[in-house]
Order: structure tokens, then C-alpha cells, then sequence
């Protein structure tokens, strides 16, 4: 069990957000296969608060779709706690602050990751949203561990983690990577211990190389986090919250089958298109479908099937050919097996 303030959450592997991804479709599949808890795309706080379709359909959370965080960007903190606020009115049970995103034009901006190296802003936009939720839902932060690895950052990173806790945050998510590492190199699960020791029975969620089931177990063991977000390895891989679950209950893990791997890509789509016109819905899934891929025993070809994609039907092709549980294919592989051939074959 996982309790973030208010919200009991039976399953301590969380569908992070990711920019570009997790979107609904990305949740609902997640949820099928089970997901308890999904954080919904990072927006920005001034998104949030014009009105327009963009903001109408942020606003939009289905009743399957609970419970759900809001996940919000900025830079004023004003601004960001009327945004707060106004996710709340819509319906997200959570509230979540990204100090985290590493991406050029966001720090160009002041805003994610920046914010890790001018305390005083980030904690003033902890305060003001603190303010605005005022206790209706809970307030969660999203770090990485500095901005860079100088002792300075480091020092920044432990006044914004003691400040947003004294202030009355309910969990803090830390990624081992600093943000001008962006994605490159491993995820220091050795700052991830610090800090969760440092916290004591504050609630502390690990984030970074979360690519497996095994990976989710080995950094709550090694760490002592209360819990993880799974991010881009829940990409094209929902089944990794029920095996978690299943790793957890000391349940064997048994690798998603053609048939299943057929089922969520067709639930997938069946969602994209509730939301978009059949030429966007075939866009967005291609990135999926490339990411499905990793799953099928024969990876290298049906990868480069869903690269060829061009239209909806393309992809509707791809599937039935593919993914065809009447014909014989070979074993489908423990994802951790998966993730070592992907590995070698990035080595070589």
C-alpha cells in the first residue's frame, strides 16, 4: 500500500507523466493491466488557465479515470497556484509539481528543472499552490537530483526537498539523474537511498531506469523509497504494473502473450480514435506501435513494420499481421531478457 496524504493506492509502481504520452489512451491501457494509480500529461499552468479546447479537454477526466494526478509547468508562483486550483475544480485527485523536465526550451523558460537551482521561486510556487489547493487534494513535487553535480545544486536540491515538506507536500518523486544529464547515463540509485534515508518516514517515490518489473522491486529494495513512477517503461509495455504486482505477492511473471499483446494495442487504438480523427489517431499510435514492438518475439521485424506505417490502415495491417495468435510464433520473452538484447544490440 501506498498512501500519498489522502489517497490509498494498492499498487506502489505509479504511470508517470510523460510529455507527449500519457495521455488518456496511455492511462486507460495502463489501468487495464494494472495500473492503479496515472499521472496525466505535464501542461503548463498558463494553458490551464485560458480558455479554449486545449483546456476543455485537459478538463475532461473520464469516471474510469480515477484516480488520477494533474501534473503542472510554470514559472510564477501566482499563476501556478490559480492553475492548481482550477485542476482540482476538474476533478484530479492530486496535484503535482514538476520541477524535474530537462528539456532546452523549458529551462529557457525558467520553469521544470531550472527551478532546482533558485529555491526561493521553487518554494514560493510550493507555498502558493499549498495555498490555492488549500488541503482538498494533495501536493506532490516531481525533482532530479540538481541541476548538475556540483555541491551548490546539491545543496539547492535538500532546501527545496525540506522546504516543500515542511510547507506541507505529501510526497516528493526523485529521479537520479540531474537535469543536465537529461537522459543520459544510469539513474544514481545511490542518491535515491540518501534521500530517502534523509526523509525518514517521509513519503519518498524513486524515478529513473524503471524499464522492468524486476527493476521496480530491485529500487525499493536497495533504496527504501516508498514506491516508484514508471515512465518511459511503461511506454508500449502496460503489463508492467500487473507484473509488479505480481513480483510483489511472489507471484511468477508470465511475459504478455500475441493474443494480449493484440488486445491492448486494439484497446489502445479504440481510445485514440474516441478522442481524434482517424489520421491523428494513426500518428500518435505509430510512436506506440514502435514501442509495442519491443514485446513480440520477432522485435527487429515488426519494429520496422510499424517504422513503415504511414495511415491508420498501415497500421490495422501491422496488427493483424503480427500480431496473429493463430499462428505459431516463438516464445515471447521475459522483459528483462528483452531489455538485455535491446541493450546489446545498442552496445554494438
Amino acid at each position: 500500500m501506498l498512501d500519498i496524504g489522502s489517497l490509498h493506492i494498492g499498487l506502489p509502481a505509479i504511470a508517470a507523466a510523460l510529455s507527449g504520452f500519457s495521455d488518456r489512451p496511455m492511462r486507460i491501457v495502463a489501468r487495464r493491466y494494472g495500473a492503479e494509480f496515472a499521472m496525466a500529461e505535464v501542461v503548463l499552468d498558463e494553458i490551464v488557465l485560458v480558455n479554449g479546447k486545449l483546456r476543455e479537454r485537459i478538463f475532461t477526466i473520464g469516471e474510469d479515470d480515477h484516480p488520477i494526478g494533474g501534473q503542472l509547468m510554470g514559472s510564477q508562483p501566482e499563476q501556478f497556484g490559480q492553475a492548481a486550483s482550477d485542476l482540482v475544480e476538474a476533478g484530479y485527485d492530486l496535484i503535482d509539481i514538476n520541477f524535474g523536465c530537462p528539456v532546452k526550451k523549458v529551462l529557457g523558460r525558467c520553469r521544470g528543472g531550472f527551478l532546482l537551482s533558485d529555491p526561493q521561486t521553487a518554494l514560493g510556487i510550493v507555498r502558493s499552490v499549498l495555498d490555492a489547493v488549500d488541503g482538498r487534494r494533495p501536493v506532490t513535487l516531481k525533482m532530479r537530483r540538481g541541476f548538475d553535480d556540483s555541491a551548490e545544486s546539491e545543496r539547492n536540491f535538500f532546501m527545496i526537498l525540506d522546504g516543500a515538506f515542511e510547507l506541507g507536500a505529501a510526497a516528493i518523486t526523485v529521479h537520479g539523474r540531474t537535469v543536465k544529464q537529461r537522459y543520459i547515463g544510469p539513474s544514481n540509485w545511490d542518491f535515491l537511498r540518501r534521500v530517502k534515508r534523509h526523509a525518514g518516514t517521509r513519503t519518498i517515490l524513486g524515478s529513473g531506469d524503471l524499464f522492468t518489473a524486476a527493476a521496480v522491486i530491485r529500487m525499493m529494495a536497495e533504496t527504501g523509497v516508498d514506491g516508484v513512477t514508471v515512465a518511459r517503461g511503461a511506454i508500449g509495455n502496460p503489463f508492467i504494473f500487473r507484473e509488479c504486482r505480481a513480483l510483489l505477492e511472489g507471484v511468477p511473471v508470465v511475459p504478455p502473450s500475441i493474443a494480449e499483446q493484440h488486445e491492448a494495442m486494439g484497446l489502445h487504438l479504440m481510445e485514440l480514435l474516441e478522442l481524434h480523427n482517424p489520421v491523428r489517431s494513426g500518428a500518435i499510435f505509430r510512436k506506440f506501435g514502435i514501442a509495442y514492438a519491443d514485446l513480440h518475439p520477432v522485435r527487429a521485424e515488426v519494429r520496422q513494420a510499424f517504422i513503415n506505417t504511414r495511415t491508420l490502415a498501415d497500421i490495422h495491417s501491422v496488427i493483424a499481421t503480427w500480431y496473429d495468435a493463430g499462428r505459431e510464433w516463438p516464445a515471447v520473452l521475459p522483459r528483462e531478457s528483452i531489455t538485455d538484447l535491446i541493450a546489446a544490440g545498442s552496445a554494438g
